[in-house]
Parts: structure tokens; sequence; C-alpha cells
């Protein structure tokens, strides 16, 4: 066990949220470790990006962009800050991260805390450049206008980041996933890529969704993710279902359920996406991804790119570099040379 995965098994000693915020400032301070990935058949090309490989870290983990060049150390092909919403918000009240250890899970209702757009365009302003690093969007709580808090999301950090990711599918700001909605979708990406066009004309907009939707819903989404062309959907943000075979005391709390019980059904969903949609629109697959094989799955399943976050708080820092340097023994027994290759092959 190395000495940052130790700490991070040291974490499960304190809080859900100390542990997170130690995590980032032990990144921030140097002290992860530092994976070299350098196999070929794991580049793609998604959106008219040319990422290193096809792991990510996922929106939620390094909410203020403090650490995004620490993580990407970390293996990952990409990492996405957030959510930012246009002004600070402290979120909802503590407590409000729950571990579910026996069922490899975690609830959250944090309710999109972060420092704000202007302090977050400043970090990523300050960094060096280095790698592929995304921002998810958000809209703060009280906001009359919660389409314009998305475009001011664009505007604030455009040149600063590599991709857009418009999350309207957090469970833990009332009246969010209304947005998903066809009328309401539509009328939110037409703004949205209307303003990345005019400030930031080479960064793909993404749409994070999220699991919990009426097959009305998935109609809508695919409907206009191909009448718009869509650079990508995200697929998917955490879930309000509560499983039968939780066995954790923190079962009951509210939140967005995140971890190994999301596997099954954000990768049923993946594919449902990957036959309405094609090789059209992107995917980016998450939702309990702890091992290669998981990753493999997303991606025969549809998935260009995947992203984790919960498993690195069950498996260590350690986790991206062991994904990517067995995925390649996936793609090679099923003879393909390339992830590229392996998207959506088994959905056939």
């Amino acid at each position: 066990m190395s000495l940052a995965d130790f700490g991070s098994k040291a974490m499960g000693l304190v809080d859900g949220e100390t542990a997170h915020r130690l995590t980032v400032r032990m990144l921030r301070a140097g002290l992860g470790p530092k994976a070299v990935i350098e196999d070929k058949s794991l580049s793609i090309r998604v959106a008219g990006i040319d990422f290193p490989n096809p792991l990510g870290l996922a929106a939620g983990f390094d909410k203020n962009a403090e650490a995004p060049n620490a993580t990407l150390d970390l293996g990952f092909g990409f990492a996405e800050i957030g959510a930012v919403t246009p002004r600070p918000q402290a979120g909802n009240d503590r407590p409000r991260v729950f571990r579910l250890r026996a069922d490899a899970a975690v609830i959250n209702r944090y309710g999109f805390n972060n420092d704000g757009l202007e302090v977050i365009a400043a970090r990523l302003k300050a960094r060096p450049r280095s790698g592929i690093v995304g921002a998810n969007l958000g809209a703060n709580k009280d906001s009359e206008d919660r389409t314009e808090d998305y475009v001011k999301g664009v505007k604030g950090l455009a040149g600063l980041v590599d991709f857009f990711t418009v999350n309207i599918s957090s469970p833990n700001t009332s009246g969010l996933r209304a947005l998903q909605d066809k009328a309401s979708l539509r009328a939110l990406m037409v703004r949205v890529l209307s303003t990345r066009d005019r400030h930031a004309p080479r960064a793909p907009v993404f749409l994070k969704i999220a699991p919990d939707i009426t097959d009305v819903d998935r109609a809508d989404i695919a409907s206009v993710a191909k009448d718009m062309k869509l650079d990508g959907l995200i697929i998917s943000n955490t879930t309000i279902a509560r499983p039968d075979t939780l066995r954790s005391a923190a079962a009951k709390e509210t939140g967005g359920l995140s971890g190994a019980p999301l596997f099954a059904p954000s990768t049923a969903l993946l594919k449902e996406f990957h036959r309405a949609l094609g090789k059209e629109i992107p995917l980016i697959g998450v939702g309990g991804v702890f091992s290669a094989r998981d990753a493999y799955e997303k991606i025969l399943s549809g998935a260009s790119l995947v992203q984790l976050y919960t498993a690195l708080i069950y498996e260590g820092p350690s986790l991206p570099s062991r994904i990517l340097h067995e995925l390649p023994s996936f793609l090679k027994a099923d003879g393909f040379e390339t992830v590229a290759e392996a998207v959506g092959a088994g959905c056939h």
C-alpha cells in the first residue's frame, strides 16, 4: 500500500466531509501519487478533444478548482471541477455526506457548495495549464433566472477550461431537475450554446442527466441532443432511488446516492441512450466504477469516456492507475486495438 493509499484509509476515521477536504488539501500539497500512463490503445478523440485515456475524475471532488493538476497526476485523462455557481454558496446544512460502507456507496446532499465563479476563475487562470480540465456548471439555489446562471458560467470560465458540463440533474437543488423537460432543456441549451459559440467556440458542452427519468424524459433528451447536435451526454448523476439491497444505517438519508449501487441502473441507461443516438452523440459513463472491468463494461455499453469519484473514497488514489494499467488487457482479450473500437460493442 502506498503512503497516499494509507492516508486515504486513515481518512475513514473522520467524517465524510472532513475527509474530503483533507484529501483535496493533501493533493494540493503534492502528497498524492503520480502515475504515468502511456498506452496508446487508451487514447481517444471525443468532441474534438484528444484524450490521453478515457478515465476522468467526475465533478464534486475538486469543487473549487483547488487541485486540478494534482488530480490529473493520479493518472486521469481528464478532470472536471465544480459544480460552479455564479455566486458563492454555502450549500445545505451539515451533516450532508454519509458513507454507506457496507454498500460501497455514499449519499450526499451538499447542494452546490462552492466558492463562486469569480474565485474559481481566478484559480484556474493562475494554474499552469496542464492536461484536460472541464467545468461543471450549476445554478444558485435562490437564482431568479437559472438559465442565466449557466450562461454566466460559460462566459466567466471561457478560455480557462477545455469543456463545460451543464448540470441540471443534481437532486440537491430544489426544482433543478425540472430543466430536463423538453421545452426547458431546449431553451436552456440554445442560450448556453450560443454563448459558447461567442466566447469559447472550441470548448465542447456536455449535458449531465439524472438516472431517475421517465421514458418520456429519455425520449425528449435524446431528441434535443440530436436536434441541437450536443457535444455529449454524461450518464448519469446520483440517484434519489434507494435499492432494497442497501444494508447501511444511513441508507434512509436524503440526497443523491452514488457508488456501487448506481452501476447497474446508470449502465442500463447508458445502453438505452447509445441505442437511441448511436455514435452521433458521444456518451460519458458515470456511476459505480470501481475497477477496470467496470470501466470496460461502461465502454462496451456506449461510453467513449468514463468518470468516477466515489470509488476513490474506498479504493484510494492509486485506483486510476490500477484501472488504466489493466484496461488494455480487456481490450486485447476481445480483439480491440483501441478504446474507440470497443465503444458500444456490447449494445448489439
